[in-house]
Parts: C-alpha cells; structure tokens; sequence
C-alpha cells in the first residue's frame, strides 16, 4: 500500500478571497519539485467544498471544514458558487471520512484541544494563515469576535507550531496603520502600527500574538487586493465590475491612498516566503501607489469601459461625504523593500497585471 503524502501546506481561509489564490499557488509550487519530495496541500475552510472554479480539478488538494470566522469578511470568506469532489479528498462534497472542526475561535480548552487535535492529524509543514474577520463593518459591531478570529486564533496556531516546529505564515494588513501618513512613499516594516479602526486594532494585536507565541513566524502585511475571485464578486475589481453592471454607481474615495496588488500575484509571494526562512514582519504591496478612484478607473478601463464613460460609472467622493473618515484611512501605503530581498517573483502595478489578466496571459491555473 502506498504511503500517503506528508501535508506540505495547509491553507486556513483557504476557499476565502486571497486563500483561494493560496491554495492555487501552493499547488503550482509543489507542482515544480520533483516527485519524492511532493506533499499534500490542505484547505481548510467553513465550506471548503464550495470554493471558485480554477480550483478544479486538482490532485493532491484535500479539503478539510473548519469553523475558524463565523462570518465573512473578504479574506477567508467562504462564499461561492463552485463545488469540488476530489477523488480521497477530505471534507469534499461526496467524500466519505470527512474532516470537520469548529471552535477554532472559541474560549473553552475543548475548543481549543479540537484544533490542536485536527492540526495533529494533518501535521502540516507550514501553515498559511488566511482566515480573518475582515470586514470593517462587521468588526465594529461585534469587538469580540473580531479580537476572537484576529487575534487568539493565529494565537493558537503559532503556539501550535512553536511546539511543533512548523512554518507558520500569518496574513495581516496595511489597515494596521492609518492615524497619520507614511514618511515618504510608503509606511516601513519599522513604522509603529497606528490603526483607526476595530478591524486594524485587532489585526495589529494578532501580530503581536503571533511573535510573542512564534518568533519564528512571519507576519506578512498585505495592501487592498484586486483579481479574480471565481465570479464570486469579491476584492477591489470584481465587487466593482459587479455593482456597475448591476446598474450601480459606487463611490471611490480619491482620498484614501494604497498600493493595490492582485490577489494571484499576492498568494504566489505568500508561497515563495513560505518556503523561506523570514520572520518577524514584511510588507508586500504593489508598486504603484493609488487612489481607491484612480484604481477603479484602471479596473472599468481593463473591463472594456470607455475613458469617458469613467465619471458616469462611479462616483468620485471622499471618506468624509461617506461617513467613514473614522474608520477608513488616508493613506496606508507600503513599501516592499524589504520583501523583494526574500522574492524571486515580480509584483505587478494594477495596470499590468489587470492588462495580463483581460488578455488571459495572468491565469491562476496553466
């Protein structure tokens, strides 16, 4: 009987946004080594069964549903239209022995030895942390789920692999800065965090929860992220493609400043620093820095819309006449630098990768 594959990765959030993109580009990646050192590649996820369509079909991808938001925010999020039924996989739509946790952000020790027990079973090599509440509104009316999902979760996770010894690779936020402006063209990884919002506060105390439990970890900051989301209108582009066509006219702030980067080109990073030995804080952002209005223009113009249809599509307007200058920031861009020492890939401005991405030269899956 062949011996099953150790789990090389496990992607938690993985049916999520970016954990999608992840979970795609962690298999790319196993994909290149040669066959004896291949391993298996987990997601896990509250509907790890009901993820975007580049997902299938893919060998050595097992599923696993795990409960670790309650909510949805638009990393780690779950909702979709798509449905795998990977031969062996575990916790996939007409699989059998499947695999399924909840309390991973629960407050009782049986909660809590529920995850240790499930990441005992999969023993996974690395761990990438996708899963957040993340949405900003949802942050501020529920404070203590936000600090459950944010902060005590990746809590256990980076105790879990400091006892083990295993790569653990946490999502956070330019979002953990935004009560004043970067320096000069981008806040550092040095910068004090500074955050505005429930959501900022809470991701700032999970990186904070990772180090102090993992000082191995890396905690890597990420910008607004725009891509394909598997028609699932989710990240900066498809929710905007979606609500124009839908008859709406959103308002894009030309006030509120960051470094977009696409969710694909993001999640290969993520991979690429996985299998490095960084740690403590990176920032991987895009290098072009923008306004939320400057970049819809570039995703409507990317989705066929004329340069003078622009104005009439969106609503050029600030955080104030929105009511969300309390908690949307100014300016939260990031400088790179730091993170292109550890990176072979090349991060692409919005321009060129949503310019790739419409000619279908920027696909998830070859």
């Amino acid at each position: 009987m062949t011996q099953a594959l150790a789990v090389s990765t496990l992607v938690l959030g993985g049916s999520g946004f970016l954990g999608a993109h992840v979970v795609a580009a962690a298999w790319k990646r196993e994909r290149r080594r040669p066959d004896d050192s291949r391993g298996r590649i987990v997601c896990a996820s509250r509907e790890p069964a009901r993820g975007p369509t580049f997902w299938q079909p893919r060998d050595a991808v097992e599923l696993v549903g795990v409960d670790a938001t309650g909510a949805l925010g638009s990393i780690g999020s779950t909702s979709a239209t798509g449905a795998i039924g990977a031969p062996g996989s575990i916790g996939a739509t007409g699989s059998t022995g499947a695999t399924s946790a909840t309390g991973f952000t629960g407050a009782t020790g049986a909660e809590r030895s529920e995850l240790e027990r499930v990441l005992d079973d999969l023993a996974p090599a690395r761990i990438v942390c996708c899963a957040a509440l993340a949405r900003i509104s949802e942050c501020e009316r529920d404070p203590a789920r936000a600090e459950a999902v944010n902060v005590e979760l990746p809590r256990s996770l980076a105790r879990w692999c400091a006892a083990r010894g295993a790569r653990l690779v946490h999502v956070s936020t330019d979002l953990v800065f935004g009560a004043s402006s970067p320096t000069s063209g981008g806040f550092v990884e040095s910068d004090p965090t500074a955050p505005i919002s429930v959501y900022g506060a809470s991701k700032a105390r999970g990186e904070v929860a990772v180090l102090s439990a993992d000082p191995h970890a890396l905690v890597v900051r990420l910008p607004l992220l725009f891509g394909d989301s598997g028609g699932r209108a989710l990240g900066a582009s498809d929710s905007l493609v979606a609500a124009v066509r839908a008859g709406e006219q959103p308002m894009l702030f030309r006030d509120e400043w960051r470094t977009p980067l696409d969710a694909s080109n993001a999640a290969e990073a993520l991979i690429e620093l996985a299998d490095s030995r960084a740690s403590g804080i990176l920032h991987v952002g895009g290098p072009v820095r923008l306004s939320r209005v400057e970049l819809g223009h570039l995703v409507l113009r990317a989705a066929g819309k004329k340069s003078a249809e622009l104005y009439g599509l969106v609503r050029a307007g600030t955080r104030a006449e929105a009511g969300l200058a309390a908690t949307r920031p100014c300016d939260v861009a990031l400088d790179t630098t730091r993170a292109l020492e550890h990176l072979s890939v090349t991060l692409l401005a919005p321009r060129e990768a949503l310019a790739r991405r419409a000619a279908g030269l920027f696909r998830t899956i070859p």
